[in-house]
């Protein structure tokens, strides 16, 4: 039998292709991906600016919303900027560590986004159904614990992503099929066993995305209760009204990525590869871009912050005149 010979070796560098199919359109596809960068980045750092000059904002809802701004910044910031620059200067060509890294940086606030939104529902779950020791529960010191137990569980279940890519020999070219560096993208561009790079990602979704889900659901699951023995009407809508932007949040981060996650395993052949390439980069960009907005406008005390911040500047003006 002939033996055929690959030549193994570690890419110096790797050339992101961009949206699969679809490169005679990549310019066109760039804009929604500005304007959605442009109003998650806007969005993102006035809600911080906010929180962070509010008295009235300095309570645990609006830290761990404080949280979710600053994951969907680095988000979209490790992400948006090099496929703005694939769509406009042709620029694919990223080096083998500048990919682990940003590989690195996807992975793990994208669980801690997952990780904050959890936190967000136990909040909920505190402030309505123990409303008199709410800050006693959710002092700062716990809420700033929470924050970083949710950031090391990101790390430290990432960070064998790199090593596991390091590992392996590369015999089929350097291309990803991609606008950013995703782990079993580039595993996919090996000649050797990535079984357990496949293995160990899956372990890495059910660890993060699963155990989150299901305090998730219990969460809510035990608002429902609380709210549903309310006696009043309007206590129950008031009570369940707190609850309607987070659940907005939800929707929007986890609904991109169950698609994803199910056209991967099952859609394989019938799902354009151009379609996965989407979906994913609207996983990452969806939320961060939407997050501000429902917050602004579901929000009452949010609303009431910003309206007092442009009611004073116009009065300032008039003033000045």
């Amino acid at each position: 039998m002939l033996k055929l010979n690959k030549t193994e070796w570690v890419p110096p560098s790797f050339i992101l292709n961009g949206v699969p199919g679809l490169e005679d359109v990549h310019i066109w596809i760039s804009f929604p991906f500005c304007s959605m960068y442009v109003v998650a980045m806007a969005g993102n750092c006035g809600l911080l600016y906010l929180i962070y000059c509010e008295d009235s904002l300095h309570k645990p809802m609006y830290y761990f919303l404080a949280m979710l701004s600053l994951t969907d910044l680095v988000i979209c910031s490790s992400t948006v900027p090099k496929a703005l620059s694939i769509f406009w200067f042709h620029l694919k060509e990223i080096g083998f560590d500048g990919c682990l890294i940003q590989m690195f940086f996807v992975h793990t606030f994208t669980g801690m986004e997952s990780g904050v939104l959890m936190l967000m529902a136990l909040d909920r779950y505190v402030a309505i159904c123990y409303p008199l020791r709410y800050s006693t529960i959710l002092t700062n010191p716990v809420i700033a614990k929470a924050g970083l137990s949710t950031f090391l569980r990101g790390v430290l279940l990432i960070i064998p992503f790199p090593f596991l890519i390091k590992r392996l020999p590369y015999c089929k070219g350097n291309v990803i099929p991609h606008t950013y560096c995703d782990h079993m993208s580039v595993a996919k561009l090996s000649c050797g066993n990535t079984k357990v790079n496949a293995i160990y990602g899956l372990i890495v979704a059910l660890l993060i995305g699963g155990f989150d889900i299901l305090c998730i659901t219990i969460s809510y699951t035990m608002i429902l209760r609380a709210v549903v023995s309310l006696s009043s009407a309007e206590a129950r809508r008031k009570a369940f009204s707190t609850c309607t932007a987070h659940i907005c949040a939800i929707v929007f981060s986890y609904s991109p990525a169950f698609f994803s996650f199910f056209s991967h395993r099952f859609g394989g052949h019938t799902v354009p590869p151009s379609c996965h390439i989407i979906m994913a980069n609207i996983y990452l960009l969806l939320p961060p871009t939407m997050n501000p907005v429902v917050y602004g406008v579901k929000t009452k005390q949010i609303r009431d912050c910003v309206s007092g911040i442009l009611s004073g500047s116009k009065n300032t003006k008039s003033q000045s005149i």
